[in-house]
């Protein structure tokens, strides 16, 4: 690889995602592959690092995962955490078994500061632990570096041969100083210089798109998100009018939103593109008549999108390249990267259309993670209000409906969310929330109004902070202002006679509805 690399090597834990952007966040470049990767491939990519997630297995039964001893003794630099902090001691000669006392939680734990992984780190720090085993004695070589009251090899390593082993999270935030240990491994043990940023990585692939790209003609599907918003500019300023965008308008965004579109990337835009918008609400809706499952509703919106795409692109004529705006979080959780599972479907990976007439397929931003999207958006100039908007499903407000889609619940939702987005500005919220919405229920009931009985939908209310979006907590919204938001949709939408406010967390539940 031409920029030094970091490899996260997937167990099946959950939080593989969280460790590589933890390790770009050392400004080094960090990928994820399987287990299953074959260790030639992994010597051809030429990493400066090798990190091995966590996983739900015990790593001495004979059906876990495990890997070839040889990952060792590569010279390369290894940091096995939790699940791979004990294979690595298993494979190499420790004891690893059922713990008498399982450590989950924040926990106490006392580090030897002359370790190289814990330069700058308190003696004493609160770490992020999960483990029913434990590594009971280390291999051979390595030098236990870390405890705790319960476990007496929290941390071993083998200086001479850059191998480490941490039994809990560095990378979630309960783990107090684990940036620290992350930033010490990849930058000092590595020796990797932190030259990963966007200022050169927007630099970078607007030379390889136009080398790429010659004088061909590239075709991009525009939803208006952050990703194909960003993927547009970074298109626009390499190639301009040879880049043509489409913009699917299904009826399912939210209010006002398919015009705030145009207003950004049609003809009175700051964008040098062609851009086409199409208007497929009604096509939408009947498409989606009498469906509710929630995967299904997300299957047809998505084949309708590419059957809708298609027939524009076969008006467009031939094009030579595909554009999308997938992101590094959309391969691995679609499966095809890593070894989580697949926790919902994707239309922007995978779905293809079969009938439009391209060469090739150009994913600008394949490599980056949502928050090193939206720096990318800012170095390319695009509006920081169009960089930072809320988060939006590709399903958009189909899966903000519980249950069938109509234009009339689609009417419902819009004006609720609008309203509650408006309150959440008003108050000074929107910085403080990461993702706020209304969804609409499938739950009616009855209410008086104006003296007269209703029986009218229920709306929820969601809001949730987070850092990654993979665990979020419900925000804590002042009362007054949910009250607010409850009397105006009550009194402005019509249709709606409750609102509720949606205080799960995820897990156990999503950020979405369906």
């Amino acid at each position: 690889m031409e920029r030094e690399t970091v490899i996260v090597l997937d167990f099946g834990g959950q939080y593989n995602q969280l460790i590589a952007r933890r390790v770009r966040e050392c400004n080094v470049y960090c990928e994820i592959y399987s287990y299953r990767t074959d260790i030639e491939k992994i010597k051809a990519m030429n990493p400066k690092g090798i990190i091995l997630t966590g996983g739900p297995n015990s790593c001495y039964e004979a059906d876990s995962p495990t890997y070839t001893k040889e990952l060792f003794e590569l010279g390369i630099p290894v940091l096995g955490l939790c699940y791979g902090a004990q294979l690595m001691q298993h494979l190499l000669g420790g004891v690893v078994t059922r713990a008498d006392v399982r450590e989950y939680g924040k926990t106490e734990v006392f580090v030897d500061t002359t370790s190289r992984l814990f330069s700058n780190v308190s003696p004493s720090t609160i770490c992020w632990m999960s483990h029913f085993d434990y590594i009971a004695e280390a291999a051979p070589g390595f030098k236990i570096t870390a405890h705790t009251a319960d476990c007496p090899v929290a941390a071993a390593e083998n200086e001479e041969k850059h191998l480490y082993a941490i039994q809990f999270h560095p990378e979630v935030l309960h783990t107090q100083e684990g940036t620290k240990m992350l930033y010490n491994f990849v930058r000092g043990v590595c020796g990797c210089a932190g030259d990963w940023r966007m200022d050169s990585f927007v630099e970078n692939s607007i030379r390889a798109i136009r080398e790429k790209v010659g004088d061909g003609k590239v075709l991009l599907a525009l939803s208006g998100g952050v990703d194909s918003s960003v993927a547009a500019g970074l298109l626009s300023r390499a190639i301009g009018k040879q880049l043509t965008c489409v913009f699917v308008d299904h009826g399912l965004l939210r209010k006002n939103e398919g015009d705030e579109v145009e207003a950004v990337f049609g003809p009175k835009g700051q964008f040098d593109l062609n851009f086409i918008r199409v208007n497929a609400q009604d096509r939408y809706y009947k498409k989606l008549a009498g469906v509710t499952e929630p995967e299904q509703k997300r299957k047809i919106i998505g084949e309708e999108f590419i059957r809708v795409f298609e027939e524009e692109a076969k008006k467009i004529g031939a094009v030579d390249f595909l554009a999308q705006g997938t992101i590094y979080p959309d391969v691995v959780e679609s499966g095809l990267g890593g070894e989580s599972a697949v926790i919902k479907s994707h239309h922007n990976v995978g779905g293809l259309p079969k009938n439009v007439d391209f060469k090739e397929i150009i994913e600008p931003l394949r490599d980056l993670f949502k928050d090193e999207v939206r720096k990318a958006g800012l170095e390319l100039g695009i509006p920081r209000e169009l960089v930072f908007r809320q988060p939006f499903p590709g399903p958009g407000l189909g899966i903000r409906i519980i249950g069938e889609v109509t234009a009339e619940k689609v009417r419902i939702v819009q004006d609720a969310d609008y309203i509650y987005r408006e309150e959440i500005a008003k108050a000074g919220l929107d910085q403080e929330i990461n993702q706020y919405f209304a969804a609409l229920t499938n739950m009616r009931s009855v209410g008086v109004m104006g003296d007269e009985r209703t029986y009218d939908y229920a709306v929820a209310l969601r809001a949730v902070k987070t850092i990654d979006f993979m665990t979020a907590e419900a925000a804590e919204i002042p009362w007054e202002v949910l009250q607010t938001v409850m009397s105006r949709i009550i009194n402005e939408v019509k249709g709606v006679n409750r609102v509720f406010y949606d205080l799960t967390s995820k897990p156990p539940g999503t950020i979405e509805f369906e």
